[in-house]
């Protein structure tokens, strides 16, 4: 547990952005949910998502980017705004978050030519008539077309009537999206702007759109806060440079913005466009330097984003005047309750920056996060552990038996055993692969979540047992009134060792071995066929006992599969994800 000298004092003093007074400087960024419905609709799953959130404390809630007119909709399943259908819904989203003592922005923006004539039902538009690849389930390359002055005045209308409505559905402010490749951003890149008229050319030209966008929302919109968020690199030969980005975010806080949100990253990023969501692999807070440039430049508030999962870090950063207010995605989806937790002093679950929420995204999934299974699921789960006021012995401090360990601490009295002097389990290995989930592995941020676990359980009162075997002397199992295996899985035919040599040494990262390991088929075998469970052996052993198995233990797999296995014994059965048509 932090000492009192190291709880968070800048990240909860109260903030203003604007016209609008925010508790604290916690902003909750803005992430895709597919969690609408297929025409746009808000749903009862979305509610309880964005409610949950606001419960845990945020200043700002930002809901996730709706397009301000048809052919900017960029995601199956996404969040309409674009016409007055949708204020019914947008406003019972709005009433959730006040309700729960949170302010309530909303994204506005384009797909411009980053989206597909099946996803938003007409011809995408751009500045110039250039090749986007587009993934949405499958990835396609289209052409849009390039915008006439007409067209582009047409859209810069579209913005103004879609802020105008979302102040009628009661929104605190509004965030323009002009980062990461879509429509605003694609005026900005000398790469994809390719224009000869006043929108392109000098960076003044291609600014102009995104300006002009500005100047309309704040004209209507006067009450409401406006929030410019754009990249402060795009990270690709032809996109638009930290110096370019300065120079942009003071015109736009001259054209009506209260607030810059700096992030970073572009679908024509290298060497990919994973820099976007940054993933394990990247440094802590890339993007934090280009929000210390830009708040030295402009007059208004500056919010920092990217990989703030730890509230140390973010406290840091506002202390050091690099930032104003700090934005939180991913680490809000592992943890709704950070905020309030952080305020408290106790420790936050931690993202792993696994990027399995963002990616399952992209291919057509609903949002969900590995380290907090009821994440899009909050409508649906039951929040009462499933057992209370019991002794429970968890065997194994894995993913598995942390995450079941803190999850059942609150109504039980539970003992955490691990025969080795280290928590984590397979994780502990698993940063030593070439890949985790989909993006490249470390080890530091793996052992920084299994540690966080730790210190969960420990301030919920779990008694922890380091370097206790009760498997080899049962009689330490004496007393309790039910017993969970989370004791993993093995490798067959006594592999276990070589896999362990091959990942500390180094080698399961060099040559055929690293390009092995990166195949699909192989992670798929390694994970579950090459593995086999040791929960039913031992359950076997404690016949006549309260037994439970979960994890690896019951069912070899990754991460998530185990522990989603851990909230389910919990919680009760998850719900499935709603069959779509």
């Amino acid at each position: 547990m932090p000492n009192d000298d190291q709880r968070p004092g800048e990240l909860f003093r109260p903030g203003r952005i604007g016209p609008l007074s925010l508790k604290n400087r916690v902003v909750m960024a803005p992430m895709t949910t597919r969690l609408a419905d297929r025409d746009g609709f808000a749903t009862d799953a979305g509610l309880a998502y964005y409610r949950a959130r606001a419960a845990g404390g945020v200043g700002l809630l930002t809901v996730e980017m709706a397009a301000p007119e048809r052919a900017g909709k960029h995601r199956h399943f996404e969040l309409g705004a674009a016409d007055d259908t949708f204020l019914p819904g947008l406003s019972r989203i709005v009433e959730a978050i006040h309700a729960e003592g949170a302010k309530a922005s909303i994204q506005l923006g384009h797909g411009g030519g980053h989206t597909r004539v099946d996803i938003c039902g007409t011809t995408p538009i751009a500045p110039s008539a250039i090749p986007h690849s587009v993934q949405e389930g499958d990835t396609e390359v289209i052409v849009p077309e390039a915008m006439s002055r007409a067209r582009i005045a047409e859209t810069v209308g579209a913005f103004a009537a879609a802020a105008e409505r979302m102040a009628r559905a009661g929104f605190d402010a509004v965030e323009l999206h002009a980062a990461h490749g879509y429509l605003l951003s694609q005026f900005m890149s000398p790469m994809e702007n390719r224009r000869d008229d006043e929108y392109g050319g000098p960076l003044e030209n291609r600014a102009r759109f995104a300006l002009e966008i500005t100047r309309a929302v704040r004209a209507a919109v006067p009450g409401l806060a406006v929030i410019f968020r754009m990249n402060g690199d795009d990270y690709f030969e032809g996109g638009m440079t930290p110096d370019e980005a300065v120079t942009i975010a003071g015109w736009a806080a001259e054209a009506g913005a209260d607030a810059i949100h700096v992030t970073g990253g572009h679908y024509r990023s290298r060497p990919n466009a994973a820099i976007m969501i940054p993933p394990m692999a990247t440094v802590p807070t890339p993007f934090l330097g280009f929000a210390r440039m830009v708040k030295a430049a402009v007059d208004v508030p500056v919010i920092a984003v990217g990989r703030f999962g730890d509230p140390a870090a973010a406290e840091r950063a506002l202390q050091a005047q690099e930032a104003d207010f700090i934005a939180l995605g991913r680490p809000l989806l592992a943890d709704p309750d950070w905020p309030r937790t952080a305020r408290d002093g106790r420790e936050v679950r931690r993202c792993l920056a696994c990027n399995s929420c963002v990616d399952g995204m992209r291919a057509g999934e609903r949002l969900q996060c590995i380290v907090n299974p009821h994440a899009g699921r909050e409508a649906d789960r039951r929040g009462v552990p499933s057992r209370s006021g019991q002794r429970i012995a968890v065997i194994g401090a894995g993913p598995a038996g942390l995450a079941y360990a803190a999850e059942m601490a609150g109504t039980n009295d539970v003992t955490l055993f691990e025969r080795s002097g280290a928590v984590g389990g397979a994780l502990r290995l698993a940063g030593l692969a070439p890949l985790f989930q989909g993006v490249e592995a470390t080890r530091e941020s793996l052992l920084a979540h299994a540690e966080a676990q730790l210190r969960r359980c420990r301030e919920r009162g779990v008694v922890v047992e380091l370097g206790a075997d009760p498997l080899a002397d049962e009689g330490r199992l004496a007393g309790f009134d039910h017993i969970v295996i989370a004791t993993g899985a093995r490798y067959r035919a006594g592999a276990g060792p070589l896999v362990a040599a091959l990942l500390r040494t180094g080698c399961a990262r060099i040559g055929p071995v690293a390009a092995l390991g990166r195949r699909p088929a192989f992670r798929d075998w390694f994970y579950h066929r090459a593995r086999e469970a040791t929960g039913p052996r031992i359950s076997a052993r404690l016949e006549g006992r309260s037994v439970e198995v979960i994890g690896d233990a019951l069912r070899p797999g990754k991460t998530g599969a185990a522990v989603a296995s851990a909230f389910e014994a919990a919680y009760g059965p998850l719900a499935r994800a709603e069959e779509r048509p």
